[in-house]
């Protein structure tokens, strides 16, 4: 097998990723920020059942910096580029955001060509697909771009969909012999990894906690966090995965709503602080004028964006997990880290 390189081993993308190529044999090296994370990464992923832990090496490198990259992919014919900066909030200036998603993917993508890697595989999001159009078709597909333009688009998904852009021109003016792949997921479930929560699960954590008291009308496309890795490894091997673009998606949007009605049909005693309410419109308006948060959802309140994934299916073979599984694999992931934290505070 061959040597992979995956970016951000500390993410929740990342670190699922790092466990299906380990146990399909590859040998894997990942990149830090710092080295005193490699021991919280090995212990992360052996308790989640990592094998052949010897066959995985860290090196240090930073988005922002030149440093490090050259070595990171020497001897490596594949690399997965998953990291990339997620805001909790939205950023005072939105350059803060779009300079390294845009620049650091530049890095690797450079550090990869001139290694000689043969493909590198770029996570990027359905953000850079279905975002600054009008809302009145049935679905997105990979033929779509975000419209970086319109109003009202934020910072995040200008960040993802720049970023992207400047990947497919850097292949196609000075990419060399490299390949891309591309995979755009949708919103991001499943198992943790250790303590750190993603910014999907962070919703299914706020709901169990109580912190939810009614669910706006939010829609959003659900996946699996182990079918995306499973998607990464299947853009990296597969030939006709060459120069393409991949939705990561398991079926239709779901509302807020239908996630905490997902959560209250499965887990029982365990979702008794989920809320039961939808929160009207006009109560999110009134809001938005005294809430940051609020202010924030509100542009996306009611808006609808499917997507399909007829692609990954038929080019790839790709056969996601249902949505509610997903979800569901969160929440239960979140309890129990919940239990084991309780657990852990009474010795």
């Amino acid at each position: 097998m061959s040597k992979v390189l995956v970016t951000g081993g500390t993410g929740f993308v990342a670190g699922h990723i790092i466990l299906k190529l380990l146990a399909a044999g590859y040998t894997v090296r990942t990149t830090l920020r710092s080295p005193d994370r490699e021991g919280r990464l090995r212990k992360v992923l052996e308790s989640a059942g990592m094998q052949r832990a010897d066959a995985l090496s860290c090196v240090v490198a930073d988005l922002e910096c030149d440093q490090g990259w050259a070595e990171a992919v020497a001897g490596c014919d594949r690399v997965l580029h998953v990291a990339s900066p997620f805001p909790v909030g939205a950023p005072a200036n939105e350059d803060e955001l779009i300079g390294p998603a845009r620049n650091g993917t530049l890095r690797v993508l450079q550090a990869a060509r001139d290694g000689g890697v043969q493909r590198l595989v770029m996570t990027s999001s359905f953000a850079a697909i279905g975002y600054g159009h009008p809302l009145d078709r049935n679905s997105f597909d990979e033929t779509d771009w975000t419209n970086v333009k319109a109003p009202g688009v934020s910072a995040y998904v200008k960040s993802k969909t720049l970023a992207e852009r400047a990947a497919w021109d850097f292949i196609a003016q000075e990419g060399g012999g490299l390949e891309l792949s591309v995979v755009n997921p949708v919103g991001i479930f499943g198992p943790i990894l250790g303590e750190h929560i993603s910014a999907s699960t962070r919703i299914i954590k706020r709901m169990l906690d109580g912190g939810m008291p009614g669910c706006p009308r939010i829609y959003f496309g659900v996946v699996d966090v182990r079918d995306v890795a499973d998607l990464h490894v299947r853009a990296m091997t597969h030939p006709a995965a060459k120069g393409e673009r991949f939705l990561a998606v398991a079926g239709t949007c779901v509302s807020m709503f239908d996630v905490a009605q997902m959560l209250a049909r499965r887990l029982g005693e365990a979702a008794a602080r989920v809320p039961r309410r939808e929160i009207p419109n006009w109560q999110m308006r009134i809001a938005a004028l005294f809430n940051p948060e609020a202010r924030q959802t509100l542009p996306n309140v009611g808006k609808v964006r499917n997507s399909s994934n007829a692609k990954a299916r038929s080019v790839l073979g790709w056969e996601p997990r249902p949505t509610e599984e997903a979800v569901v694999a969160s929440a239960e992931s979140l309890i129990n880290l919940s239990n084991s934290q309780a657990s852990g505070s009474r010795l």
